[in-house]
């Protein structure tokens, strides 16, 4: 293909436009809305995988654009009247066809390749130093996806020359992908409403909410072979130039379709699955975390055992003997499985999302007197309930003179009450006999690590009994 004329196809076309759209549309995006994708061990930029998904996740959005703007692209002839004339050209279909196809492409690997780009270099400034390679396929994937749309969409407008035409693909392959195969991410792991092997003819992934999980193969392998039979068809539709080409193009995405579905998994367990080598534990003595979380270690071991020390000191030989970083898959809002032997660390809760030094310390000892069973998260909310008797139990256990919140106060009414009433839990405890405040902690503990109810400000004030 003559480099020339392709800079003047691009200049010329609606193909730099789509990939301008991909690329400055996410970046808008990700950059200027302060967003989930921003938020815990899940963000675009704290893990390759994770940001491998979130620009799969955007495809919700560009997906059905780009076959839109390809079907624009595909109506360029008809609206020239020339399409008579060009079939009497010696150069065959198939070459004309190529230069169109090659600019929407090249167009479209450039946005989505920068945007990857801009992702990565993130990524690799930022304090993960897990790198597997395993986010390739997720990218490489989503980019022949956003290929073969636009060439499908040409190819479709090629066949069907009406000015409905694109505005009728948008809608369609919106209603597809966001509506009857939109997959949610409220389990415990990413499913939707229809079959999940229809589900995964969409490129479009669940919004990522769960560091470890990633893409099984097969689903790389059946969605590559449905997404080439797309763009095959496409392209085929694009240089048919008689009714019976047009019919026979239709068998590639056919064919890739029936092969995608007898590999791509029919189960919600092996299409999202946890990435083993990031969820590998990586120890030093009793803390453990993950492979992903390795760059954590130093500051959290240090800062574990010295808030074992201190649970050993209350609790005896009741006291937990380890620190783990929580890795079990939850939907939102189940609760969390406990043990009083073990301290669970979960970086995406606030307590523990930015904390170092002796505020993490203190995390680490109210999540062993008093830990949470329901999370509390920028994406689970959790109420301030459980926050307050925790500053409360850590102050007990610290002997502060006063009650220090393990995090800001907030100024709404529910909060003003909440933390009123722990000021006043505070004082009663405190006011009580030593082995009677250790009696109230101590029940505290038993009913949040049986997760069996939500008086616990009424135990440490004496206002309630279990």
């Amino acid at each position: 293909m003559n480099g020339r004329v392709l800079r003047t196809e691009l200049k010329r076309s609606v193909a730099l436009w789509a990939g301008v759209v991909v690329l400055g549309g996410s970046l808008a995006v990700f950059c200027l809305i302060d967003g989930i994708w921003w938020k815990g061990t899940a963000g675009w930029t704290a893990q390759w995988t994770s940001m491998a998904m979130w620009t799969r996740y955007l495809l919700g959005f560009w997906w059905p654009l780009v076959v839109g703007m390809g079907a624009v692209y595909g109506l360029r002839e008809s609206r020239s009247r020339m399409t008579e004339l060009l079939t009497t050209t010696p150069l065959p279909a198939w070459r004309r066809a190529a230069l169109p196809a090659g600019a929407m492409a090249l167009a479209l690997v450039s946005g989505f390749g920068l945007l990857v780009l801009v992702g990565a270099v993130q990524v690799a400034l930022g304090a993960t130093t897990y790198t597997p390679v395993g986010w390739l396929p997720i990218s490489l994937v989503g980019a022949l996806a956003l290929v073969a749309g636009a060439l499908f969409g040409m190819g479709v407008a090629r066949a069907l020359p009406s000015v409905l035409t694109p505005p009728a693909l948008v809608v369609l392959v919106l209603m597809l992908t966001g509506l009857l195969l939109r997959q949610g991410n409220e389990g415990a792991r990413p499913s939707g409403v229809a079959p999940n092997r229809l589900a995964q003819l969409s490129p479009v992934t669940a919004e990522p909410r769960e560091m470890l999980l990633t893409l099984s193969g097969s689903v790389h392998f059946g969605q590559t072979l449905w997404l080439l039979g797309l763009l095959a068809t496409g392209f085929a539709l694009l240089s048919a130039v008689t009714r019976r080409a047009r019919l026979l193009a239709v068998t590639p995405v056919l064919a890739g379709a029936a092969l995608a579905l007898l590999i791509l998994p029919a189960a919600a367990r092996d299409t999202y699955v946890v990435d083993k080598a990031a969820a590998a534990p990586v120890c030093d003595g009793p803390v453990c975390v993950t492979q992903a979380n390795r760059s954590r270690l130093p500051e959290l071991a240090p800062r574990s055992k010295e808030a074992l020390r201190v649970l050993h000191e209350i609790l005896g030989d009741k006291a937990p003997n380890s620190v783990r970083e929580d890795t079990a898959l939850r939907a939102l809002g189940e609760e969390r499985g406990l043990s009083g032997d073990v301290v669970l660390v979960d970086f995406d809760e606030r307590l523990f999302a930015d904390a170092t030094g002796a505020e993490l310390t203190r995390a680490l000892i109210a999540q062993g007197l008093a830990p949470n069973c329901h999370g509390h998260s920028d994406r689970e909310g959790g109420g301030s309930d459980d926050v307050a008797v925790q500053s409360i139990a850590v102050s007990w256990a610290l002997r502060d003179p006063q009650l220090r919140p393990l995090e800001k106060k907030g100024s709404d009414a529910y909060s003003l009450k909440t933390w009123a009433d722990a000021d006043a839990a505070w004082q009663r405890l405190t006011a009580l006999s030593p082995a009677e405040q250790r009696s109230r902690i101590a029940e505290v503990r038993a009913a949040e690590l049986s997760c069996t109810g939500y008086v616990q400000l009424s135990v440490l004030a004496g206002e309630a009994s279990r």
